[in-house]
């Protein structure tokens, strides 16, 4: 491992952690997205988490505290942006229609995207904000 990708993983380590702490699993591989897709019905969260600044910072607390609702999707997924970017992509190829944002949240059911929330919807909101988005298509979808 070259020092800029060990810097990366020190600081991005705890990011990861921040979501699988909470009961997300992460997708490192576009394999692992594909079998994730293929395999599991019902409703899915997809975080697609990222080391960049405050939207980053507002998505993974949101996530964390819009599971506290309760309606609630079935699956907890996360790739990472800047990090695993093979997945990252195979993951985006899913949530066709809707520009690559990162970072972003997506509520899929059967691998159909229900609802997506982009960066833009995340960045300068405040983290209320935002779990009302989740929650509001939680209640709807789950």
């Amino acid at each position: 491992m070259n020092p800029y990708e060990a810097y990366m993983k020190e600081i991005s380590q705890p990011m990861r952690d921040e979501l699988t702490n909470s009961g997300f699993s992460e997708l490192t591989t576009p394999e692992s997205v594909d079998e994730f897709i293929s395999a599991t019905d019902g409703t899915s969260l997809v975080v697609i988490n990222s080391v960049c600044g405050c939207a980053a910072g507002l998505a993974r607390p949101s996530a964390r505290e819009s599971l506290a609702n309760e309606k609630k999707p079935e699956h907890l997924v996360t790739v990472f942006a800047g990090q695993d970017r093979e997945a990252t992509s195979r993951m985006r190829d899913y949530l066709e229609g809707y520009e690559p944002s990162s970072p972003s949240m997506a509520l899929l059911k059967d691998g159909q995207v229900l609802h997506f929330i982009p960066r833009e919807e995340i960045e300068d909101h405040d983290v209320e904000e935002i779990v009302s988005n989740l929650t509001t298509a939680y209640n709807k979808y789950c």
